[in-house]
């Protein structure tokens, strides 16, 4: 996933990419991710907690929609190159099997399923998006050529929803339902995140965000939170089938408005944090082991970790774990994982045009 982090590139031009990086993108990146994590580590403790309930409904709703518009965004270049195809397989389909291996034999242990077994036709946890990732990218070409591709995908999406039959095999349900968010990535251009940015945008952000909490609120006992995991279709959610494609253009529209107030709360300028947005790959498939572990651990387990002081404890830890995921160190340290080279699997032009 190289809209992620830093390309391979001689120590001279990664100073000067690092130079032309653009720092908006790499905060909202960092703060997404974040998010990502502050609402796994939030997730146990919403039994019997409707304030803990309203906050995981309200980041659900806009965290990974954000995440993978940014991803749409810095996908629009990529085609079916040598090097390109190279990096597809290199940069996601490879950290895949290693991490789908990891968290099976992870969870074998956590869960207490000894004899869980590795399948990679069945994304466990949070690898999904690594597949989710490779099928859009690999159709980038395609959006970029037919007419009205939002509509389009969002159309996709509606169906998707209108039958279980689809099954569970890569999570295609996720890779359909969010599909209109990498696609919308790739419609846009940087005057769009220009307009967001305004002050203006900005100012209506923050009671848009407090209105959208009150709502998350209202919502918690009348609908169910799985409606933007977007991984079921309509009828295993428990509704009629006519209900998924209405509830698809709703959470559509919800999680638009909020991503956009997102990007418009999120600094522009470079921050202490500007650095972390190349690692969030790292922080990504690396937080859900101590996520997890967590669980099998007992840390859930006091009575006051699910007051008021246990919801913030959890998020300050869940956001600084993440973080050091992110620095620089446990890249270099893990690249070979998450961003392997493998030049020996690849024709010589094949590399050239990966360093390129």
């Amino acid at each position: 996933m190289r809209e992620l982090l830093l390309p391979d590139v001689p120590q001279d031009r990664a100073v000067e990419r690092s130079k032309e990086r653009d720092a908006f993108f790499d905060n909202a990146k960092y703060l997404a991710i974040v998010l990502v994590a502050v609402g796994h580590a939030w997730e146990p403790l919403r039994d019997g907690s409707r304030g803990v309930s309203a906050l995981y409904l309200f980041v659900y709703a806009f965290h990974m929609p954000a995440f993978i518009v940014v991803s749409g965004y810095f996908s629009r270049n990529f085609d079916w190159s040598p090097g390109r195809l190279r990096r597809l397989v290199t940069g996601l389909a490879v950290p895949y099997v290693v991490f789908e291996t990891a968290y099976t034999f992870f969870t074998r242990w956590t869960d207490q399923v000894p004899d869980r077994p590795v399948s990679l036709l069945d994304p466990l946890y949070l690898t999904w998006f690594l597949v989710a990732l490779f099928v859009w990218r690999l159709t980038t070409p395609l959006w970029q050529r037919v007419r009205c591709p939002v509509p389009l995908a969002l159309a996709v999406a509606m169906l998707a929803t209108l039958t279980p039959s689809i099954g569970d095999d890569l999570d295609l349900q996720r890779v359909l339902q969010f599909l209109p968010y990498f696609v919308l990535g790739l419609s846009l251009r940087p005057e769009h995140f220009r307009f967001v940015r305004r002050r203006a945008v900005r100012v209506v952000a923050v009671p848009v965000f407090a209105g959208a909490l009150v709502a998350a609120y209202w919502a918690v006992p009348r609908m169910s939170a799985a409606w933007f995991y977007h991984r079921d279709s309509a009828q295993e959610l428990g509704g009629p089938a006519w209900s998924g494609p209405v509830m698809t253009l709703v959470a559509f529209g919800c999680s638009l408005v909020l991503a956009g107030c997102f990007f418009a709360l999120v600094p522009g300028r470079r921050t202490w944090f500007t650095v972390l947005g190349a690692g969030t790959l790292y922080g990504y498939l690396l937080h859900g082991f101590l996520v997890q572990g967590a669980r099998f651990w007992g840390w859930y387990g006091p009575a006051w970790v699910h007051g008021p002081f246990g919801v913030g404890v959890a998020a300050l830890v869940a956001a600084t774990v993440v973080t050091l995921l992110c620095t620089p160190p446990v890249r270099r340290a893990l690249r070979y994982v998450v961003e392997p080279e493998m030049r020996w699997a690849f024709r010589r032009e094949a590399v050239q045009a990966g360093r390129t």
